[in-house]
């Protein structure tokens, strides 16, 4: 992500937040970023750097005039910035609506829901497949997604993840939904801590454990545990790009090399 971008988007996230946004808001920027991203003409008028801002807000206003107003203004902030290239534009009102989404929802624990659908993506291949293809068809892809999830996530997951489903744009599935949860996490000013163990934590470790990483890291921490028999023993942590890893297989492994050597 180049430098403008990343100003971009922080400038972007923070009009967001003064919005009062709900599922409608969330709803209307994916629909905003299906149609930049559905129209090379209508992307490029939008990123173009040679275009006075307020001539590129003239023009949400009138492509976009019957988004809610919290959505259009959010819109009107991302056409304003200067983005490093034009797919930028685009990938940042889709991760703006998953941060309304997210937003909008008090209550569920959309992290660790996100998380418990990658896993079961990652655990059937077949499923993976139907959601990930890029020769599917988009509705059908969004039809499976509400028959498999509706009733048992909240709404903001079922959106989020039909959405994904829906516009892809070369992604993959899996690779994707890390991302999401990662931005899920931060609009609630969390940060995503991946466990992996070979059993179960008990909700005293669990606690012990986010306690502990919360002081490492500062602010809050969103755990999410994988079970994996290769762990043997230990757990092994995982925080952006940094592992703690006190597994027994990975002592193991270590011993293994320094005998080798």
């Amino acid at each position: 992500m180049g430098s403008a971008t990343t100003q971009a988007l922080a400038a972007s996230a923070a009009v967001l937040d003064k919005q009062r946004v709900g599922a409608a808001t969330a709803r209307d920027l994916f629909a905003a970023a299906r149609a930049v991203a559905g129209s090379p003409q209508l992307s490029g008028a939008l990123a173009d750097r040679t275009t006075a801002p307020d001539a590129r807000a003239a023009l949400v206003g009138a492509v976009f005039g019957k988004l809610s107003a919290g959505a259009r203004n959010v819109v009107t902030a991302v056409v304003s910035q200067r983005w490093s290239d034009t797919t930028d534009l685009v990938d940042a009102l889709e991760e703006l609506a998953i941060r309304a989404a997210a937003k909008a929802e008090k209550t569920a624990d959309l992290s660790g829901e996100l998380f418990g659908v990658s896993r079961v993506i990652a655990s059937n291949p077949e499923l993976e497949l139907a959601l990930g293809s890029t020769l599917g068809d988009p509705a059908a892809k969004v039809a499976l997604v509400e028959k498999l999830l509706s009733g048992r996530v909240s709404d903001a997951t079922l959106l989020i993840v039909s959405e994904l489903v829906r516009e892809l744009r070369g992604r993959r599935l899996r690779g994707l939904l890390n991302h999401v949860i990662r931005v899920v996490a931060a609009q609630a000013d969390r940060t995503v801590a991946t466990v992996t163990t070979a059993r179960p934590l008990t909700d005293e470790q669990a606690d012990r454990l986010t306690a502990s990483l919360a002081r490492r890291y500062g602010g809050q921490i969103a755990l999410n545990q994988i079970i994996d028999a290769d762990v043997v023993g230990g757990i092994r942590v995982q925080i952006a790009d940094d592992i703690i890893d006190g597994s027994i297989s990975s002592r193991l492994t270590d011993l293994r090399q320094r005998l080798a050597g």
